[in-house]
């Protein structure tokens, strides 16, 4: 139990449970904290009004079908292309603090707006949801949120300047540089509470742009399977500072051919009572089998983000 009285840190406010953690952990690095994550966490808005184009990573077969027969085809799309349902701040207040954003510039789009995208393109762009971010962090600023920038379509280098001019224009002080070790306490001091994590070779160039965060992504669309593949991987030992296990289920034609009536949320929210009783039995901290960053579809429709939390009481009853 993590405090005097008795309640695991699961049940803490999951709004702002990072500022409520006790003493003992603000000096724990945060790569060896249990954080909750959100897999995809910007296709709440995708674009479903049927505006957007196919995004350019999908099959050649697919952009075509989509052409010719779009009012079939899309139905189907949008069902297995929503990994999240609720805003931003609705993700953040239930305690998210990893973001997985994928960023890409619309092809025959004059303008310089970004967007997000999974399978189409979202309404929302980039530089909206980061407002909205950083509103939430203004009331928030004890909680310290990792921004995962990667999976980049579209970009040239001169729209990769304009995204991080767009970064560091919205978060300003609140962006933690690279430093060798953080810590609640330390980034409290600093003022920091947004660690920026970019997937391209421009980071060695910037001191406020952290490397790109490894995520394991099993690719399997059973939950056993996926335990499996990760109990497999972790034998191998955690990789070195921040990485992500993705519990995030992936579907492939078969499985959608044999489920037409399903959605990917019909999929994950059947298979997480398998997947959270495995999570339960994972440890954070820095031992070889020790998981970090935790992250989910569909986080705000169960208990996925206080099973992560909790599991930092592991690291409270090692200390004591």
């Amino acid at each position: 139990m993590s405090s005097m009285s008795g309640l695991s840190l699961g049940e803490l406010p999951m709004e702002s449970w990072m500022s409520q953690l006790p003493g003992a952990l603000w000096d724990t690095p945060l790569e060896h904290l249990a954080i909750p994550g959100s897999h995809n966490a910007i296709t709440y808005c995708l674009d479903t009004n049927d505006r957007s184009p196919v995004d350019l990573t999908q099959p050649h077969m697919l952009q075509k079908l989509d052409k010719y027969m779009k009012p079939l085809i899309r139905p189907f799309l949008y069902k297995w292309a929503i990994t999240q349902d609720s805003p931003i701040k609705q993700q953040l207040d239930c305690g998210v603090r990893y973001c997985d954003l994928r960023i890409a510039h619309r092809p025959n789009d004059s303008s310089t707006d970004l967007y997000f995208y999974h399978g189409v393109y979202t309404t929302l762009t980039v530089e909206m949801v980061l407002m909205e971010i950083k509103e939430w962090l203004d009331d928030h600023p004890k909680e310290v949120v990792i921004l995962s920038f990667s999976h980049f379509l579209g970009l040239n280098h001169e729209l990769h300047a304009l995204l991080l001019t767009t970064i560091r224009n919205i978060f300003s002080s609140k962006l933690c540089p690279k430093t060798e070790m953080l810590t609640l306490r330390n980034l409290w001091a600093l003022g920091c509470s947004v660690i920026v994590s970019y997937e391209h070779n421009i980071v060695s160039c910037h001191s406020d742009l952290w490397p790109h965060i490894p995520y394991w992504w099993a690719n399997k669309c059973q939950a056993e399977a996926l335990i499996e593949a990760f109990e497999h991987r972790k034998k191998h030992g955690r990789p070195v500072g921040f990485f992500v296990t993705g519990i995030n289920l992936t579907e492939d034609l078969k499985y959608i051919c044999t489920h037409p009536t399903e959605s990917l949320k019909d999929l994950v929210m059947s298979t997480y009572p398998i997947l959270l009783s495995w999570v339960k039995e994972q440890t954070p901290g820095s031992r070889e089998d020790s998981l970090n960053i935790i992250a989910g579809d569909f986080i705000s429709e169960s208990q996925f983000v206080p099973t992560v939390v909790a599991l930092n009481d592991k690291l409270l009853n090692w200390s004591t």
